[in-house]
């Protein structure tokens, strides 16, 4: 079994419930245990697109899937949820990232590990280090020390619905 780490987001259609079903789907995923979910946090959008303000989580999975296996149950969810690719950043009823799996290092045309952008992204460190306060991301160090280069980006802790 390998230890999965998954970001989530919504900015449309009832975000909060949104992520709440997000993670039932993630616990229902075969040869998958769900070992925690974060509170809920909001952020604002990186877009220069009008949209609302996100709500963000994490998810921290114990699963038998491969990376790849993982990622097509994670984009078969989204698409369960109304998920529409249409333009980058653009808004959406539910983004799932995979964004660590275990220790290792994968790049190839549909999945990079460590997620690319993760350690830039308040949203992303706050709840990971929520579940797994210890969450080294392999290459880049400790997700607790890359909070303090994030000092302009704003989130806020939010309840559940």
């Amino acid at each position: 079994m390998s230890r999965a780490h998954v970001a989530l987001g919504s900015n449309l259609s009832s975000p909060r419930i949104q992520i709440a079903r997000a993670f039932d789907a993630l616990e229902a995923l075969p040869g998958t245990r769900l070992l925690a979910r974060s509170s809920l946090y909001l952020s604002a959008p990186i877009s220069e697109i009008p949209q609302p303000d996100y709500v963000n989580a994490a998810a921290l999975l114990e699963t038998s899937l491969s990376p790849l296996d993982l990622l097509d149950a994670l984009f078969a969810i989204e698409a369960c949820f109304g998920r529409v690719r249409s333009l980058p950043n653009a808004p959406r009823t539910l983004d799932l990232d995979l964004l660590l799996y275990d220790d290792r290092f994968l790049s190839d045309d549909r999945l990079k590990i460590p997620h690319p952008r993760m350690h830039e992204r308040l949203f992303v460190l706050l709840p990971l280090l929520e579940i797994d306060p210890d969450c080294e991301i392999p290459g880049i160090g400790r997700a607790a020390d890359l909070i303090g280069a994030l000092g302009n980006q704003t989130i806020a802790k939010v309840t559940p619905c």
